[in-house]
C-alpha cells in the first residue's frame, strides 16, 4: 500500500547492512560532521554546541536576575533602609523583571528545545542550523549589552511593562526607555527566529513513521509554544515601534492631549504578556511529561488528554490579556470576559496536573533528585495556580491588585511552573551532553534548599501584600506589621540563592562537556530516542519509530541504529543531511542539504546588535554602516544555499531512493516563509486594531481621507503585483528543464518597483490631504502603516536584486528553485498588506 506521499509503508522495518563497511561509514559521517577546532569553534551551527551554549548563556541571566532581587530584598529586609537609593531600587526591579521574562525564561526553554529536539526526533539537526547560530548570537550579545546599561547609567527604570506616559519623553527624557525599548525589540527577533526554527523541526524533521500520535510530549509542547510565540510576540515589537516612534519622532500614539491613548499600550503588551506565562509554562510541562513517565517507569496516563491541554492553554490564554487591566475601567461586559476566561485557562492546566498525579500513582516511583524537582514543582505550580484563580475575580483583583499578593502568585507560578522542572531538566538530561552525570546527593541538598527557600521567601508576601504593602516601593514605614514579613522574604530569598549556588558547586565538580550522545548515560531508564548512542550527527541511522516509546518496546533499537540498520546510515550525497517527513504521518518525502560552519550568522549578529545600540545613541551614520553589513553577512550566508545540485536523487537504505531537494508546499523552507509571514501579518494586523481602538478613543482628529479614486489606483496597483507575480510562475513552470531566463525573475522585479510606486503615491495622497503625523494620533498610527509597508518593501527589494545576481550567474534553474519560489510569494505578501493598509485608513473611520 502507498500512501499519498508515495512511500510503500511495507519497507517499515529493518534493512540489510548498509552499502558501506560500519567503521567506513561511521568516519565518513564524523568527517562531515567534524566541527572546526579552536577559535573557529565560534562557527560551529550544529544544535550540540549552538544548544550548549544557549542553555548556558540563558542560565547566566537567571543568575544576574537572581543578584539582582537579593539586592532588593537586602533594601527591604527592614524598613526605612538606605542600602539603595530609590532610583537605583527602580532600575534594580526593572532589570530584574526584564531578564527574568525576555532573556532567561523564554531563551532558556528555546535553548532547551534547541539541544533535545534533534535527538528526541532523531534528526541529524534541526533544520536551519545557521538561522539557529544567528539567534543565539544574536541573544547573547544583545543580552549582555542591554545588562551593561546598568553600569553605564542607561538602565530603565519605568518597570519591565515599560507603561507610558511614565516612559514618554516627559516624564523619561534619557535614553535609558530607548535602550529597552531597541533592546527588547531585537532580543525578539532572536526569540522569533528560534520558534521558527522549532516549529518546521517539529513538523518536518522527524524520524519516519513517528505519527503526532507518537511525538515525544515535549516535542507536541515546544510546537504549541513556538505556535504561540509567532502570534504573541508580534505585539510587544509593535508596541515596542509606538513608543520608540512617539519618543523619537512626536508621534502622539500613546498622548491622550493629541488623540493618543495610554491604554492602547496596556492591550498591545498583555496580549503579549499573558500568553508568555504560558509560553514559558507549556514546554516546562512538556518536559515534566516525560520525566513523570520515566520516574514512575510507566506510559504518560492521558497522553492525548495532554497534547489537547497543550492545545487548549495556548488557545484560551490568547483571550485572558485584559486580566491584568481589571484596575483601568473598563466595561464590566468586558470585565467578565475576562474574568471568566481566566476560569477557563486553568482547566488545560489543571488536566496536566492529574495526569502527572494519576501517572505517578499508577507507577512505582524511584526518589531520585529528578524526581524531587518534579513533585516539588506539582506541588509549587498548583499552589500558585490556585492564587491566579483568586486573582481572576474582579472584586478580590481590585482589593490585591499592584500588592505583594500578585509577586506572590507571580513567582510560585513561574518558579513551579518553570524553574524547577528546568533543574529537574538538568540532573535528568545532563547524562546526555556530560561524561559524568551530576551527583544525586549534592542534587537533593540543591532541591531541598530551593523548596524551602521558596516557601520562606514568597509565602509571607501573600500576608504582606492582603495586608496593603503595594509593590514596587522600595522602602515602607516601620509599626504596620510588615517588619518580620520582609525580613523573613530576605532571609528565604538568601536560602534559595544557596541552594542555587550547591548547584553551580555540583556543576563545578562534575560536569565535563561531550559532543557524542549517550551509551551507557541513561541512568534513569528514558524510552524515548534522545537516549540512543549519538554524535554530532546525531544517530548513526534514523530509526524508524513504531511506539511512543521506542527504547522500551525494542530493546535492540539501540544496536540496530549503530549498525546502520534503518534510515540514512551513511552520507548519502557526502554532505551533511536529514531526512524530511511529512507533517502529520511523518513519511520520508526528500533528502535536506544542511550547511555546514560558518562565521556569517556571527557577523551579522554582531552589526544587527550594532544597529540597534546605534540607534539608541542616534548615532544615524553607523547604523546605517551596520545594517549594511548585516545584511550582506546575511545574504553570504545565503548565497550557497540554493545551489544547483550535483544528484537530484539518493538512497537512503533499503533501495529506497528519495529527492534531495523540492519546492512548493512539500519544502521545509516553503513552511518557514510562511510562519515569518505570519509573524509580520500579526504585527500588521495589531497595528490595524490599534487604528480601530484609537479611532474609539478619540474619533474626532480623524481627517478625511483622500479621494475615492486615487485609492482605487493605489489597490490595482497592488493587484498588478499579484497579476505579475502570477505570470511569471507560469513563465518558470513552462521552462522546465531549462535555465530560467530573464523573463520570471523581471516579472518579480516588476512586482516589486511596482509595490513600491504604490507606497509611494499613498504617502504623497496622505500629505497631500493634509495629514500631519505629529499633530494627531490618526496620522500617527496611518503613517505607522506606511512606515511597516516600508520595511517589507525594502526587504522585497533587496530580495529581488539578490534574485537578480543569482540569474545572472546561471543560479536560477527551473522548474524548481528555492531562490525564485521564496522571494515572489513574499513579494505577493507585500501586494496583499499593501492592500489591507491602503484600504483601511481610506475607506473606514474618515473617509
Amino acid at each position: 500500500m502507498t500512501s499519498e506521499t508515495g512511500f510503500d509503508h511495507k519497507l517499515y522495518g529493518l534493512f540489510p547492512q548498509p552499502r558501506k563497511q560500519p567503521d567506513e561509514g561511521l568516519k565518513e559521517l564524523e568527517r562531515v560532521w567534524e566541527t572546526p577546532r579552536g577559535w573557529k569553534i565560534i562557527t560551529a551551527v550544529n544544535n550540540n554546541y549552538i544548544g550548549f551554549w544557549y542553555v548556558v548563556t540563558s542560565f547566566l541571566f537567571f543568575l544576574l536576575a537572581g543578584i539582582l532581587a537579593l539586592g532588593m530584598r537586602v533594601q527591604l529586609a527592614a524598613p526605612m533602609q538606605d542600602f539603595m537609593s530609590p532610583d537605583t531600587f527602580n532600575q534594580f526591579f526593572t532589570m530584574h523583571g526584564t531578564i527574568m521574562m525576555f532573556l532567561f525564561a523564554v531563551p532558556a526553554v528555546e535553548a532547551i528545545g534547541v539541544m533535545l529536539l534533534p535527538q528526541m526526533l532523531s534528526a541529524r539537526d534541526l533544520p536551519f542550523p545557521r538561522l539557529s547560530a544567528y539567534a543565539f548570537w544574536a541573544y547573547l550579545i544583545g543580552g549582555l549589552s542591554f545588562f551593561a546599561s546598568l553600569f553605564i547609567g542607561a538602565a530603565p527604570d519605568g518597570g519591565w511593562f515599560m507603561y507610558p506616559p511614565l516612559t514618554s519623553t516627559a516624564f523619561s527624557p534619557g535614553i535609558a526607555v530607548d535602550f529597552w525599548l531597541l533592546g527588547i525589540g531585537f532580543i525578539e527577533i532572536s526569540a522569533i527566529a528560534g520558534a521558527i526554527e522549532i516549529i518546521v523541526g517539529v513538523l518536518r524533521t522527524r524520524a519516519p513513521n513517528m505519527t503526532l500520535d507518537r511525538m515525544p510530549m515535549f516535542a507536541w509542547a515546544m510546537l504549541v509554544f513556538g505556535v504561540m510565540i509567532i502570534i504573541a510576540f508580534p505585539a510587544v515589537i509593535l508596541c515596542t515601534l509606538l513608543l520608540e516612534a512617539e519618543r523619537m519622532f512626536n508621534w502622539p500614539l500613546f498622548d491622550p492631549t493629541r488623540g493618543g491613548d495610554p491604554l492602547l499600550w496596556q492591550h498591545l503588551f498583555w496580549f503579549f504578556g499573558h500568553p508568555e506565562v504560558y509560553i514559558i509554562f507549556l514546554p516546562a510541562a512538556g518536559l515534566m511529561s516525560m520525566m513523570v513517565a520515566t520516574i514512575a517507569r510507566t506510559e504518560l496516563v492521558g497522553y492525548r488528554l495532554n497534547v489537547l491541554a497543550l492545545v487548549a492553554t495556548g488557545f484560551i490564554s490568547f483571550g485572558v490579556w485584559a486580566h491584568h487591566m481589571f484596575t483601568v475601567g473598563m466595561p464590566r461586559v468586558s470585565t467578565g470576559y475576562f474574568s471568566a476566561a481566566s476560569m477557563a485557562v486553568s482547566l488545560p492546566a489543571g488536566i496536566q496536573v492529574f495526569c502527572w498525579i494519576a501517572t505517578l500513582a499508577s507507577g512505582k516511583i524511584r526518589w531520585s533528585t529528578p524526581a524531587l524537582f518534579v513533585v516539588g514543582s506539582i506541588v509549587i505550580f498548583v499552589m500558585g495556580g490556585l492564587t491566579g484563580v483568586m486573582l481572576g475575580m474582579v472584586p478580590f483583583d481590585w482589593q490585591a491588585h499592584d500588592t505583594y499578593f500578585v509577586v506572590a502568585h507571580l513567582h510560585y507560578v513561574l518558579i513551579g511552573g518553570m524553574v524547577l522542572p528546568m533543574f529537574a531538566a538538568f540532573y535528568y538530561w545532563t547524562p546526555m551532553v556530560s561524561r559524568t552525570p551530576l551527583s544525586e546527593r549534592i542534587g537533593r541538598w540543591v532541591f531541598w534548599l530551593m523548596f524551602s527557600g521558596l516557601h520562606i521567601t514568597f509565602l509571607p508576601m501573600h500576608l504582606s501584600g492582603l495586608m496593603g504593602m503595594p509593590r514596587r516601593v522600595y522602602t515602607y514605614l516601620p509599626g504596620r506589621g510588615l517588619d518580620l514579613l520582609n525580613l523573613v522574604s530576605t532571609i528565604g530569598a538568601f536560602i534559595f540563592a544557596l541552594g542555587v549556588l550547591v548547584f553551580l558547586y555540583d556543576c563545578a565538580r562534575n560536569f565535563r562537556f561531550t559532543a557524542k550522545g549517550p551509551d551507557a548515560g541513561n541512568i534513569f531508564g528514558g524510552g524515548t530516542l534522545e537516549w540512543l548512542p549519538a554524535g554530532l550527527y546525531s544517530t548513526r541511522s534514523i530509526p524508524v519509530v513504531h511506539s511512543r516509546e521506542p527504547l522500551w518496546d525494542n530493546p535492540e533499537l539501540s544496536r540496530e541504529v549503530e549498525e546502520g540498520r534503518h534510515m540514512l546510515p551513511d552520507t548519502a550525497t557526502g554532505t551533511r543531511e536529514t531526512l524530511i517527513t511529512s507533517p502529520v504521518k511523518a513519511e520520508p518525502q526528500y533528502i535536506q542539504l544542511m550547511p555546514g560552519p560558518s562565521i556569517w550568522p556571527l557577523v551579522a549578529a554582531i552589526f544587527t546588535a550594532s544597529f540597534f545600540m546605534s540607534l539608541t545613541v542616534q548615532a544615524y551614520p553607523f547604523a546605517a554602516f551596520s545594517a549594511v553589513v548585516t545584511l550582506a553577512a546575511i545574504l553570504r550566508w545565503l548565497w550557497d544555499t540554493d545551489a544547483p545540485l550535483a544528484v537530484e536523487q539518493a538512497e537512503v537504505g533499503g533501495g529506497i531512493v528519495l529527492p534531495v531537494t523540492v519546492t512548493g508546499a512539500s519544502s521545509h523552507s516553503w513552511w518557514a516563509l510562511n510562519i515569518l509571514m505570519i509573524v509580520i501579518g500579526m504585527i500588521g494586523a495589531l497595528a490595524v486594531f490599534a487604528f480601530f481602538f484609537l479611532y474609539g478613543s478619540s474619533p474626532e482628529v480623524w481627517i478625511a481621507a483622500p479621494a475615492l479614486g486615487q485609492t482605487a489606483m493605489i489597490a490595482g496597483m497592488y493587484l498588478g503585483v499579484l497579476a505579475l507575480l502570477w505570470a511569471g510562475r507560469r513563465v518558470l513552470r513552462a521552462r522546465a528543464g531549462r535555465v530560467a531566463g530573464d523573463l520570471p525573475w523581471v516579472l518579480v522585479m516588476a512586482g516589486a518597483l511596482l509595490a513600491t510606486w504604490a507606497l509611494y503615491c499613498d504617502i504623497t495622497g496622505w500629505l497631500d490631504a493634509g495629514l500631519d503625523p505629529t499633530a494627531t494620533s490618526m496620522g500617527a498610527i496611518v503613517f505607522m502603516f506606511m512606515a511597516l509597508q516600508g520595511q517589507v518593501v525594502i526587504v522585497s527589494l533587496i530580495m529581488v536584486v539578490y534574485l537578480a545576481f543569482r540569474e545572472a550567474r546561471g543560479l536560477v534553474t527551473t522548474p524548481h528553485n528555492v531562490t525564485m519560489d521564496i522571494v515572489a510569494r513574499f513579494t505577493g505578501f507585500v501586494a496583499v498588506q499593501g492592500l489591507v493598509f491602503t484600504i483601511v485608513p481610506r475607506l473606514f473611520p474618515g473617509a
